[in-house]
């Protein structure tokens, strides 16, 4: 934590010295520049994030093509695999890219209400991308979104130096990020294991 906060004030340090050293003409155009491309990647990341996390199988690799045996069990062990593994982690990703956005954005807020904040918006997204994809997907840029045009209209945003001084603020997240983990691999799996069974009871949701 005061590594990071160091770190932090280190980063915040060189770019007033840059900004501190240009000409009073030019130091508007430098920030403002700045802003615009973490506006920009930040935008691209939720485009991107948003279709994927909105997805009922967010990835095609359907590692049971891997499976040539006969038994069920291999085909059982490659379908856990991919949907309670592989699938709760990259969910995972997106709450943390939700969790961080929220901390560097708003640095006011508690990190504990981040972290509710975040997992209640990532559960809605992936129980909604069970029923209808074009739902889960608009909830997925819902926040994100919403989050960047409160930011924008906030007094001090565009002083690029004061985000820089947010990160700081991530390394609070750490050490209760991962307890998350659990609660998004359990839902993931009660998400699957009842479209499994309505599927084998024909119910159409």
């Amino acid at each position: 934590m005061a590594e990071a906060i160091s770190t932090t004030g280190e980063l915040v340090g060189l770019y007033n010295f840059i900004i501190s050293s240009l000409p009073p003409f030019s130091r508007a155009f430098v920030t403002l520049f700045f802003t615009v491309v973490l506006i920009f990647f930040y935008l691209i990341l939720v485009w991107k994030f948003s279709k994927f996390i909105s997805k009922k199988n967010i990835f095609g690799i359907n590692l049971n093509r891997y499976n040539t045996s006969e038994h069920g069990t291999l085909g059982g062990f490659f379908y856990f695999l991919e949907y309670i593994v592989i699938l709760p982690f990259l969910v995972f990703v997106w709450f943390s890219f939700l969790a961080i956005s929220l901390i560097i954005l708003n640095a006011e807020l508690d990190v504990n209400n981040v972290l509710i904040i975040s997992a209640a918006v990532v559960a809605a997204i992936r129980m909604t991308a069970y029923y209808s994809h074009k739902m889960s997907l608009e909830l997925a840029k819902l926040l994100p979104l919403n989050l960047l045009a409160v930011s924008i209209l906030s007094p001090g945003f565009f002083e690029f130096a004061g985000i820089i001084g947010n990160i700081a603020g991530v390394a609070n997240l750490l050490g209760n990020i991962f307890n998350y983990f659990a609660f998004i691999i359990i839902l993931e799996g009660l998400l699957r294991f009842f479209d499994f069974a309505f599927s084998l009871l024909g119910l159409d949701y």
